[in-house]
């Protein structure tokens, strides 16, 4: 729109003196800018509306000459249109239940899974910690193993008899003093 504005003021620039040249560069500008080639998602959606029927209560008093058959016919409208604003309000409070279900229904869905995936980590935690501990305990046992080779690898022959302290030709450590050095 603004442009053809400027469209239309320059024009009357080149041509102030030609008042016919204006009107049809402002008709076809205005065609221009009203046809457009696809409709945007507003008009669509004005275009596909459906409408919902005319209540039945507007327009549908007919006001009689007798003011007793009136007040009775004004009354029966109320009492109907008070029906059908009880029945209404039932559905509506029916359909908030039932979305309300179906909401605690996804929530505890939604609970069960994260708990099941809560124990999920906690196992997989607890054999991570259980292998890391035979890991440990693998190493601490190579190491002692490393530090002391003699002490795990004797066997019975070689390990000293019993320790006679009283005894003059033996040492302590069981060894003889009788040998020569």
């Amino acid at each position: 729109m603004a442009t053809s504005r400027q469209i239309i003021r320059s024009s009357s620039r080149w041509s102030s003196s030609s008042p016919t040249f204006k009107s049809i560069l402002t008709q076809s500008l205005r065609r221009f800018n009203s046809s457009s080639p696809t409709p945007s998602l507003r008009n669509q959606h004005q275009l596909q509306h459906e409408f919902s029927k005319p209540n039945e209560f507007l327009g549908s008093w007919k006001p009689p000459k007798d003011p007793k058959e009136a007040e009775a016919k004004l009354g029966q409208l109320r009492r109907d249109y008070a029906k059908q604003v009880k029945e209404l309000r039932k559905q509506y409070i029916y359909e908030m239940e039932l979305q309300r279900l179906e909401q605690q229904q996804k929530d505890e869905a939604k609970r069960e899974a994260m708990r099941l995936a809560r124990e999920e980590r906690n196992a997989a935690k607890a054999a991570m910690a259980q292998a890391r501990a035979e890991e440990r305990k693998a190493f601490e046992e190579e190491f002692r193993q490393t530090l002391v080779p003699s002490q795990h690898t004797q066997t019975s022959e070689q390990q000293p008899t019993n320790f006679n302290l009283n005894s003059d030709t033996t040492c302590w450590g069981g060894w003889s003093t009788n040998t020569p050095i």
